[in-house]
């Protein structure tokens, strides 16, 4: 790819968006190098690598490798036999620190189920950053060694060695004899006038005392300065001459075993150059790659799926370039039933964004970035990219604009082969129109004849009618608002562009009489063709709307069906709870009465010992008789009751009534019909009923206020109906989010919702973690998981019910 198309494109800013995103000065350098490249297995793995890094920043956070190190020219000097410095040695900790902090990153990750955590090592191997964390070694006890070593820039640890220590104990030993003589000096009344100051001073390395040049032969000892003014002198007592001689070679001792325990410590990591590089290149991969996944996440992109057929798909693309607030989405196509598009529409439309987007998004992919655009769009992997657009006029070469669009043109045609892409701002333009039309269809004919991947944007009516009768070519327009004299910047594949000038300049104010007689000058075929293109855009418009409200009645249908096979699983189960509960209802009215029996066998059995029986067996015969009719009375009542039979004339439009196979409530709105049903409105569900499944709710006259109840055995109309499976709180503050949960979350329990759909977005994961603790404490909750592919992934949690 040439430099030239990279800038045109704007592939340059997206580096420099690209290189800000890296956290160490190692990684932007190799972000810098962001090129794309032609090679498809090359292409898909760098792919992968993105994804692995976006996928592990939404689990685990952000990793940042600032402090790693450039420690090459380092290595270069030890691998020399050079000793390193205290700040090349720290920089080499710097760097481990990273390698440390690399490992620990990926070494544990939270597993969840449900409300049940655990810590497991992460044993991913198809995660494609797998091996570039294996490959790292923080080299603890090199790393650990020199922290023990060195405590700053400035400064080596006494602990670094017994000799440094002993050193350092001698040298604050003589520094306080050196102190206690030199007080005696300015604290003696004697010599305490001859001092210009009553201080300890430093000159050359050596203690001394400023004393007053009239005074001087009064202090042996060694002059080594004096003022500016000649009034004072800077003298070394005779008495701390000796001293300052053992401080001064316990300094160059001091140095000596310093310089000692870097040779060591060089040493020490000169046995580990090989790991080091390897550290050092690993880490700049690592920075490249997570800085690929932070861009992706700040532009909101996925992975484009990489062809080599020439099939470019991309779906609901956002330039991102443009601020995401303002952004138009647009779907474009490209080589699949044809291979070249032509684009027109008015000026400011977005011709030239569509463009930029298709030529931006090859680069971007190329080069291993997600795309701004929805999951599974294509993209073909071209050898070359080639680009005309905007105004390339040079005036170095005195050129004027056509002539310097159709230098870059010729450039084009030389170089472009059935692997390029080639995209044309404005083909034609700058000169006589209908001969740069004429050129313009040759030139896009010749590139057609070729294979050659082509998109190009055009004012010329003569283009729209040669896409429509070529074979494999295909317009496309921006679309306008005529209304508010504004684009929409919706690229719409299939129906040319009307430049729309007359309705703009009606718009503007221009008189009524000057836009017909600039109608009258335009020839019929021409004007047909204009009307044309304005009844397809109509149609379109028209289609689009209708196919838009399918699309809703299809959806809430979808919901009803859902809805409904919610509440027949519910049915369901009650069926077989009611069942159960009346089989262990019987089953304890038959052992009551076996109790019963026996119990009446054995009070026979002492009666006929003791004689006299007739009266007591005649009461215990009653008794038994009374328990039998019970057991009689409550098996009974535990069979399935006759329906009472239901006549249309029972039926008016209001009444309360049960739906048996639904176990709704809800109120008749229409009269039974020649077959026996009526329609009755369960909530917003309105379904025709058969009167033998529904039964009239008999409700009281005039019920009290403060006694009324709904009743155990009737169930109320279920929300279930009213109660969406899912609630969205993207958007909300988590105090916000919680507050709508937990009353959404009582409701959907209430309404016996088996699960419920928490919608909260990835961002940051702050909300998502949010709801995950709250979701800990409800009781009723029974467990909940992210969103699997195809529910919604890391945006969604789905909670399931006890």
């Amino acid at each position: 790819m040439n430099q030239k198309v990279l800038k045109t494109l704007e592939f340059d800013k997206i580096v420099d968006r690209f290189v800000s995103l890296a956290t160490s000065s190692m990684g932007k350098e190799l972000c810098k190098s962001l090129s794309p490249c032609t090679s498809l297995p090359e292409i898909q793995q760098n792919l992968r690598e993105t994804s692995d890094a976006l996928s592990m920043l939404m689990k685990k956070g952000s990793l940042s490798f600032s402090g790693a190190k450039d420690i090459r020219s380092s290595l270069m000097r030890l691998e020399i036999g050079s000793t390193l410095g205290i700040e090349e040695l720290l920089s080499v900790s710097s760097l481990l620190n990273v390698v440390l902090r690399a490992k620990s990153y990926v070494r544990k990750e939270v597993i969840s189920v449900g409300n049940f955590q655990e810590n497991q090592e992460n044993t991913d191997d198809t995660n494609t950053l797998t091996p570039y964390f294996t490959i790292l070694e923080p080299l603890s006890p090199v790393n650990q060694e020199i922290q023990r070593c060195i405590l700053s820039p400035e400064e080596i640890s006494d602990d670094a060695s017994s000799t440094l220590r002993q050193i350092r104990r001698t040298v604050k030993n003589t520094n306080d004899k050196i102190h206690e003589q030199l007080n005696s000096i300015i604290n003696n009344s004697t010599t305490r006038t001859m001092l210009q100051d009553a201080l300890i001073t430093m000159r050359n390395g050596r203690y001394c005392v400023p004393v007053k040049a009239e005074y001087k032969s009064h202090v042996k000892g060694m002059v080594h300065d004096q003022s500016s003014t000649g009034s004072t002198l800077f003298i070394e007592p005779m008495a701390i001459v000796k001293l300052n001689n053992e401080l001064r070679e316990l300094s160059l001792k001091e140095q000596e075993e310093i310089e000692r325990i870097l040779a060591e410590l060089s040493e020490l990591v000169a046995e580990h150059t090989e790991e080091l590089k390897i550290n050092i290149e690993t880490i700049m991969k690592l920075d490249f790659i997570f800085a690929k996944a932070g861009l992706s996440r700040q532009m909101k992109a996925s992975a484009p799926i990489f062809n080599e057929d020439g099939m470019i798909n991309i779906k609901k693309g956002r330039h991102p370039l443009i601020d995401p607030k303002s952004v138009v989405p647009i779907d474009i196509r490209l080589g699949k039933d044809f291979n070249l598009l032509i684009v027109t529409g008015p000026n400011t439309g977005g011709k030239t964004v569509s463009l930029k987007t298709v030529g931006l998004f090859t680069l971007m992919g190329q080069a291993g970035l997600h795309i701004p655009a929805f999951d599974n769009s294509s993209l073909a992997v071209f050898e070359d990219v080639f680009a005309d657009i905007g105004d390339e006029q040079s005036i170095e070469q005195n050129l004027s604009t056509f002539s310097s669009h159709m230098t870059n043109t010729v450039s084009i045609l030389k170089q472009a082969t059935d692997k390029s892409l080639c995209l044309f701002d404005e083909l034609g333009a700058g000169t006589d129109p209908v001969e740069g039309a004429a050129l313009a269809m040759a030139i896009l004919s010749h590139l057609h004849n070729q294979n050659i991947r082509t998109m190009a944007t055009t004012h010329y009516s003569e283009l729209k009618i040669f896409a429509l009768s070529t074979d494999g070519v295909e317009n496309a327009c921006c679309e306008f608002d005529v209304e508010t004299l504004r684009p929409t910047y919706k690229l719409l594949i299939g129906i040319p562009g009307k430049s729309n000038a007359f309705a703009i300049s009606g718009k503007l104010g221009l008189p009524d009489f000057i836009i017909e007689d600039a109608k009258s000058r335009i020839d019929t075929e021409n004007t047909s063709f204009e009307d044309v293109i304005a009844d397809l855009e109509r149609s379109r418009i028209t289609i689009q709307k209708e196919q838009s409200e399918i699309k809703q009645y299809k959806e809430e249908i979808q919901q009803l069906r859902n809805q409904l096979t919610q509440k027949s699983e519910k049915i369901d189960a009650a069926k077989e709870r009611i069942i159960r509960e009346a089989n262990e209802k019987a089953h304890q009215i038959l052992q009551d009465a076996k109790d019963f029996a026996d119990e009446s066998i054995r009070k026979y059995n002492k009666w006929m010992k003791e004689g006299n029986v007739q009266k007591d067996m005649e009461e215990e015969r009653a008794a038994l008789r009374g328990h039998l009719d019970k057991t009689k009375n409550h098996l009974s009542k535990s069979t399935v009751q006759k329906k009472k039979s239901n006549r249309p004339e029972d039926f008016k439009i209001g009444d309360s009534v049960h739906v048996l196979s639904l176990n709704l409530n809800g109120t008749v709105s229409s009269l039974p019909n020649a077959k026996g049903d009526l329609y009755v409105q369960m909530g917003i569900l309105r379904s025709l009923i058969k009167i033998t499944d529904i039964e009239l709710i008999e409700e009281p006259a005039s019920p009290s206020p403060a006694r009324h109840k709904s009743g155990s055995g009737k169930i109320k109309m279920s929300k279930t109906a009213s109660i969406s499976p899912e609630l969205n709180i993207i958007g909300k503050t988590v105090d916000e989010a919680l507050y709508e949960v937990d009353k959404y979350l009582d409701d959907a329990y209430l309404s016996h919702l088996p699960q419920v759909t928490i919608i909260h977005g990835r961002g940051t994961g702050a909300l998502r973690n949010a709801v995950h603790q709250h979701l800990k404490k409800v009781k009723y909750v029974k467990n909940f998981r992210i969103g699997s592919f195809g529910e919604g992934d890391h945006g969604v949690t789905i909670v399931e019910f006890k």
